[in-house]
């Protein structure tokens, strides 16, 4: 949980500013948090994941043109920059590299047959490429305030439901994968004496 606020944690200061102030402010102000996350997680474990910088570095850059040109349509489009961005990369991984991130990232923790990863990749390329699409529509097509409002709250909200629906998808795979009982501790739930046996006869050879 801890970690979830402190992804959101710009998104979140530039939401407050913009209620306080106006777009322009906000703007200046999830760029200074953005710097200010990257030197937070330098300073606890000198290593900053890839995906930090990338987007240290297109909120730096859409968030001065939005600034520096008082167009806030630049700001607008940094959302979806980013998520057809991770969405290319996960695509071109996938198909001109033969590696699957979504696999890479998850592969410790559950363990899925391999046209299963290639679903989960597929459906985390059209997630965010749909994510795009619908930050520009509610962009272009709604007031600046609907849109930030949408930014934390309807993007956030849709990123979790996303998630959940994976998890349900996955939920039989998981319980496929749970760890089995050894062959020793199989048989001893099933005979205790055949388990006792056998360890004197390795006692024996010893």
């Amino acid at each position: 949980m801890m970690k979830f606020l402190f992804d959101l944690f710009p998104v979140i200061l530039f939401f407050v500013a913009f209620k306080i102030y106006d777009i322009f402010v906000a703007t200046a102000v999830a760029i200074a948090a953005a710097i200010l996350q990257i030197g937070w997680l330098w300073f606890r474990h000198r290593q900053i994941d890839k995906m930090m910088w990338t987007n240290l570095a297109i909120i730096v850059i859409f968030g001065g043109a939005t600034l520096i040109s008082q167009d806030e349509a630049f700001i607008k489009w940094k959302p979806t920059v980013l998520y057809w961005l991770i969405a290319t990369v996960l695509l071109v991984s996938n198909q001109m590299f033969g590696k699957n991130l979504i696999q890479a990232m998850l592969d410790k923790q559950i363990v899925l047959p391999s046209f299963i990863w290639n679903k989960l990749n597929l459906g985390w390329i059209g997630f965010f490429m749909s994510m795009g699409c619908i930050n520009l529509y509610v962009a272009f097509n709604f007031s600046i305030d609907t849109w930030v409002t949408f930014k934390l709250f309807g993007a956030t909200g849709l990123m979790l439901t996303f998630i959940v629906l994976q998890v349900l998808m996955l939920g039989k795979y998981l319980k496929d994968t749970a760890p089995l009982l050894t062959e020793d501790a199989a048989a001893a739930a099933s005979d205790p004496k055949d388990l006792e046996e056998k360890s004197k006869r390795t006692s024996k050879k010893l």
